[in-house]
């Protein structure tokens, strides 16, 4: 019996997703800082990643990059990834990128905020043996309109959030969120 291996079939449709979003997002869009990361993942979660990937071009969600007045940005503890990141999360198939940022915002960190434009894109490579397909992050930039922070994931993955004027050291990205306050935010 031959067993017929679909997966670079479908990390193929996921790339089609994922370039559509791409520069659909784009649209209009002025001075959104692009940036590429790459992730060498199992089968299992590569399987996973295309799937995710192929309903909406975005393997992660929609996430928001949240400062205050002072320039202090908003990051929140993910414990399965043992990393500050930024708020954001899997997008409901009645929401758009935006709207799902916002409420992700409201569960992680329990806080409202001014949403503006899209602020950063990032393209996310993905590798597993001999297969490879990509995905869209994008990041929201909004102004936050209280400060009281209140974590209340429905998922359990979020454990702290913080305001940082300095940014730790196990941030996830933190190269491509220092750029960003160097250009936006100071």
């Amino acid at each position: 019996m031959t067993v017929v291996d679909d997966l670079w079939y479908r990390a193929d449709v996921a790339q089609q997703e994922a370039e559509q979003t791409y520069h659909r997002l784009l649209e209009d869009q002025d001075g959104v800082m692009e940036f590429t990361r790459t992730r060498y993942v199992s089968r299992p979660r590569f399987e996973t990643i295309t799937g995710r990937v192929q309903d909406n071009g975005l393997p992660y969600g929609a996430h928001s990059v949240v400062h205050r007045d002072d320039g202090a940005l908003l990051l929140v503890r993910h414990d399965d990834v043992g990393k500050w990141v930024l708020p954001g999360g899997e997008v409901g198939p009645d929401e758009t990128f935006r709207e799902a940022a916002r409420r992700e915002l409201a569960e992680e960190a329990g806080i409202e905020a001014a949403f503006e434009d899209l602020a950063l894109l990032g393209r996310v490579q993905f590798y597993c043996d001999e297969y490879e397909t990509w995905g869209v992050l994008p990041i929201y930039e909004a102004e936050a309109t209280e400060t009281a922070l209140s974590v209340a994931d429905p998922d359990d993955e979020i454990t702290d959030a913080a305001w940082f004027r300095s940014l730790p050291e196990d941030t996830r990205d933190r190269d491509v969120l220092v750029r960003f306050r160097e250009h936006r935010l100071e």
